[in-house]
């Protein structure tokens, strides 16, 4: 392989970037505003030495393509906006490490890969503004629902139409970005884990197996509200009494779960004043497992164990779906070779899922190869200013990914 790969540049190039868009309380590159287009603009200066045909698709994903012999495509991927306040690696490393390895790509073959390699980056990953994670990716899977996302409005008022006008992009069109993924072969996307598993290993790098099915949920328990000094304690219907048990339980479920996580979330209560019990507690409950019938499971245990509560302090139940999205698991091929590059280039590698979800999920949701990879974080913290990861291990990631990169080239153009 060329050795003109320099990941010092890309960490020099982050620094430059947060430098430029960040503030003492973090990154403020949320999407759709001034400071983000600033970051775009940034970007494109920053591939304008290559050979490459850049362009913003219908939904404001913006693309970077080197063409190659064949049209077949590679697609490495990230996001550049992020969350207020947010840390200066979460997106953007994905979108600078891509693009060390086009200047690799487009060195080692002089400027004609044997396939097409595209660097993408997403339009509002982080759903900051308007509350819609994986707003680009999940418009050109076509998995988009627009009824819902035309309603969606920040806390100024505007909507999400609106302010996608400001940028130039029309939102009734926003899944023609669909074509873009035409001739993809393969997905590609590294990022900070965002949390402790590598940091407990002292591991820097890990091959993703995929990205975590959610079941998020409103529990509602009802009782009855009555004077706190005049009524017996054996005579109470208290709805928060039956809601705090779940507390305890949810953490019995996920242990059960091997590997699933569950969170309770938030907790309201009515009337909500400290001379009445309480008539109704409503919780939201947040469970996630990569595998799809332990997440059922573990969805089934919580309804039961809120059923017995209920039952117990006499009292009624009701749930309502937030929202759900199914297990991603990514290729078992590409996880094999990211898994090989990562033990090149430091020794040793380990599998594990992602808890948070990713555009990955929503590439290989249309059916197209995904991998992706994780770099260790420092306090296994991310959307916050004190997110960080070892500069010697950013330079891992970025070499890792470049031979990853190189290895699905290759894995392409075996398959038909």
């Amino acid at each position: 392989m060329n050795s003109t790969l320099n990941p010092k540049r890309t960490v020099a190039e982050l620094k430059e970037l947060r430098a430029l868009t960040g503030d003492e309380n973090g990154s403020q590159r949320v999407a759709f505003t001034p400071l983000w287009t600033k970051t775009r603009t940034w970007l494109t200066e920053k591939l304008a030495a290559l050979p490459v045909k850049m362009h913003t698709d219908p939904a404001g994903n913006f693309w970077a393509t080197l063409p190659g012999e064949s049209e077949k495509s590679l697609l490495i991927g990230g996001h550049m906006d992020s969350v207020p306040n947010g840390g200066w690696l979460d997106g953007c490393l994905n979108v600078l490490a891509g693009v060390e390895i086009l200047r690799r790509i487009n060195s080692q073959y002089d400027g004609k890969p044997p396939i097409t390699i595209r660097l993408v980056d997403w339009a509002d990953e982080e759903g900051a503004r308007f509350g819609k994670s994986l707003f680009g990716s999940s418009a050109c899977s076509g998995n988009l629902n627009l009824d819902e996302a035309r309603g969606l409005k920040d806390k100024s008022g505007i909507s999400l139409p609106a302010a996608l006008k400001e940028v130039g992009v029309d939102f009734e069109r926003v899944k023609d970005s669909g074509s873009e993924l035409k001739h993809a072969a393969a997905y590609l996307e590294l990022h900070i884990e965002q949390g402790p598993v590598l940091l407990d290993l002292d591991l820097p790098l890990g091959a993703v197996l995929g990205t975590f099915g959610v079941e998020r949920h409103s529990i509602t328990f009802h009782g009855q509200a009555a004077h706190s000094g005049s009524t017996p304690m054996n005579r109470r219907k208290d709805a928060f009494l039956a809601a705090a048990k779940m507390s305890s339980e949810i953490y019995k479920i996920a242990e059960r779960s091997s590997n699933g996580v569950c969170t309770i979330g938030s907790c309201t209560t009515k009337p909500g004043i400290v001379t009445s019990v309480v008539e109704e507690c409503r919780i939201t409950l947040d469970q996630r497992h990569l595998d799809p019938t332990k997440l059922a499971t573990m969805l089934a245990e919580a309804k039961s164990a809120s059923e017995q509560f209920a039952r117990e302090g006499n009292v009624q139940v009701t749930w309502e779906r937030i929202w759900q999205i199914a297990p991603r698991p990514f290729n078992s091929e590409l996880i094999t070779l990211c898994e090989n590059s990562i033990r090149e280039t430091c020794g040793k590698s380990h599998r594990l899922p992602s808890g948070p979800l990713h555009d990955a999920a929503e590439v290989a949701a249309a059916g197209i190869p995904t991998v992706m990879l994780f770099v260790q974080s420092l306090h296994g913290i991310s959307h916050n200013k004190i997110e960080d990861t070892k500069e010697e291990h950013l330079e891992l990631c970025v070499t890792a990914f470049d031979k990853l990169a190189e290895k699905a080239i290759a894995w392409i153009q075996t398959r038909k």
